[in-house]
Order: structure tokens, then sequence, then C-alpha cells
């Protein structure tokens, strides 16, 4: 037989207020941008790159993927916010949005 205890005794109700809806899912889009192994290595070559900026031209040599998937990848990337492109002459440079990689840690953060 299971015994109920009453809530006042089990806990105490939300720690917290829940983040908005519209936050919420913003966070969820970059976490979702982060599943694929790839855009982790992606982001992972790009944050430890010189400058903290690679040309796609790199990152392309350095997963050993087609230059075709790399930039769908990064397209996601930039769509998510986690990273920023700028072209230059005829290619493009990709650095991370630090701002952006805060909120993410920023849910994470335990206390």
């Amino acid at each position: 037989m299971t015994t109920t205890l009453p809530m006042a005794i089990c806990c105490d109700g939300p720690v917290a207020e829940p983040m908005d809806r519209g936050e919420a899912e913003a966070i969820a889009q970059g976490f979702k941008a982060l599943a694929d192994p790839t855009r982790v290595q992606l982001l992972n070559l790009v944050a430890g790159a010189d400058r903290s900026e690679s040309c796609v031209c790199d990152l392309t040599d350095a997963i050993g993927l087609s230059q075709g998937t790399i930039s769908h990848h990064l397209k996601i990337l930039i769509k998510a916010g986690l990273l920023e492109r700028e072209r230059r002459g005829t290619w493009a440079w990709y650095r991370l949005v630090p701002a952006r990689m805060g909120e993410l840690a920023g849910v994470l953060r335990i206390g």
C-alpha cells in the first residue's frame, strides 16, 4: 500500500519561476544545434582557432567532410546564433558569439 503525503510535507513548490516560453524556445534552438557531433566539432575548432575565428576552407579540411556538408552545418549554427559569418573575398570566416554561448552555459549553472 502506498501512502500519499500532503504536498506541504514533501515539497515547497517550485524553487524559482520558470523562464519565459519564448526564451526557452530560443535556448532550445541553441541546444538542438549542438545535438550533432559535427556541429560540436565545428564550434570547438572555431573556439580554438587564432583570434577565435576560422575560414571555411580550414574547417572543411579539419573535419574531412565536403564543403557543402560543412556549409549546411555552419548555416544551422548561424541560425541558432552560435556563430557569426563574415565574407572576405571568396572565403567566409566564422567566429563564436560569446553572449549566445554564455546564455546556453547560464541555463546549465547549478546554484
